[in-house]
């Protein structure tokens, strides 16, 4: 068996120092640590249990972000997150919604395309309860 020590989401943006201001600024990501210089140079983000890396761009004439890769991530209250996300002017593809499966979800996009899923585990939900 691998035995995982740390994981991290990498992306590859077309416009770096944008996708960065995005995860630092609009979502408010604390910085892990950077390395290299220039403006493609990596930044590495908290991300809850792991890391997300912002590093290299997407090479001119590459396919874009692929809608099968997404990001979720947890939070405490989704509402208080979307108020605050929206003065920041991030644009939500889909307000908070209690969904079937009780969790309660917003939807996000990344300037480079990429889907993050702001999610809420309510108190009531079977994954805070034990059996």
């Amino acid at each position: 068996m691998v035995h995982v020590l740390s994981s991290r989401v990498l992306l590859r943006p077309a416009d770096p120092e944008r996708t960065r201001a995005f995860y630092r600024d609009d979502l408010g990501l604390e910085v892990y640590r950077e390395f290299g210089t220039g403006p493609e140079r990596g930044t590495v983000f908290f991300l809850g249990g792991g890391f997300l890396e912002v590093s290299g761009r997407l090479e001119p004439g590459a396919p874009p972000a692929s809608p099968a890769a997404r990001l979720w991530l947890q939070v405490g209250n989704v509402a208080a997150a979307h108020r605050e996300l929206a003065a920041r002017g991030v644009p939500v593809v889909r307000e908070p919604l209690r969904e079937p499966w009780g969790l309660v979800e917003m939807w996000i996009r990344d300037p480079d395309g990429t889907d993050v899923c702001v999610v809420e585990v309510p108190a009531d939900h079977p994954l805070r309860h034990r059996p």
